[in-house]
């Protein structure tokens, strides 16, 4: 079988594809005999030979890529497990990849975790909303919240996995990976939120404000849920329920109402008053 593996290989490099793409004719060629030489020895199925290859640390193809699969493999994992019980192993025999393609991809298991939570989490959600953003106050609270509850309750149940271990190890892999993808969270609230500010329509909280009152009710709620639901049957409402009564309270917080003096100014990303301006209620001088 080692000739044929070298063969397939030879001819994947030639042709610039994986070996699962290359045809049998090709690779019959490269081994120096015909093609129904080649199916008799691989036994009928080229099944064995991409198998040979894939036990040389090569994929050979014809799947997704190992990228892909170590993505979907570890978030059902992390599911099954928390983030504690995931190793680069389990993944890789998970995800039928080798160990060092693992390490060449993710460059370790921290850059797995984060891919993980940028797949699974409410980032590229909330990156969409800021490309094409609603108009108005209301649609932009609503829009978020449901992002948010989207990645929360979807399958598999990743992020609840890395709050549970954010709670118990502020210093594990749950804080490095929330670390590496705060910045563009914040940057996206930032471009959702703080136009209404500007405007006068939210008072100028700073923005951690603004997004912790948004979203801590809803992970609070969404984290302890399935505890509440067998314990409280139908006096539960329904998610969606909940959701609009989660909007309608941030809305009464924050809103400004119509009319009302307009405010010094919007509260920058990191807390400070533009230009000089003072807080609410501090002298001018």
């Amino acid at each position: 079988m080692n000739d044929l593996v070298a063969a397939a290989l030879a001819a994947a490099k030639a042709r610039g594809q994986d070996v699962a793409d290359v045809p049998l004719t090709a690779i019959a060629s490269a081994a120096g005999m015909s093609r129904s030489t080649l199916l008799r020895r691989l036994g009928g199925s080229r099944a064995p030979l991409d198998e040979a290859v894939r036990r040389t640390g090569v994929d050979p193809g014809g799947r997704p890529p190992v990228r892909e699969r170590a993505i979907e493999a570890a978030a059902r994992l992390v599911a099954e497990r928390g983030l504690a019980g995931v190793t680069l192993d389990a993944v890789a025999d998970r995800a039928e990849c080798s160990l060092p393609s693992l390490h060449a991809v993710f460059e370790g298991r921290d850059g797995l975790f984060a891919a993980v939570f940028l797949q699974y989490g409410p980032l590229p959600d909330l990156e969409a909303l800021v490309a094409d953003p609603p108009e108005s106050v209301e649609d932009t609270v609503r829009a978020i919240h449901g992002a948010f509850a989207t990645a929360w309750t979807g399958e598999p149940r990743v992020i609840p996995a890395v709050f549970a271990d954010l709670f118990g190890r502020p210093d594990g892999p749950a804080a490095r990976m929330m670390a590496a993808h705060l910045p563009r969270m914040f940057d996206g609230f930032a471009r959702l939120l703080l136009p209404h500010v500007e405007a006068g329509r939210l008072r100028p909280l700073p923005l951690p404000v603004l997004a912790q009152l948004m979203i801590s009710p809803l992970v609070n709620h969404v984290l302890l849920r399935p505890v509440l639901e067998p314990a409280l049957g139908a006096a539960l409402p329904p998610l969606e329920e909940m959701l609009d009564l989660f909007v309608e309270a941030y809305l009464r917080a924050v809103v400004l109402p119509p009319g009302a003096p307009a405010a010094a100014g919007p509260v920058r990303p990191d807390g400070a008053q533009p230009d000089g301006a003072q807080p609410d209620g501090a002298p001018t001088g």
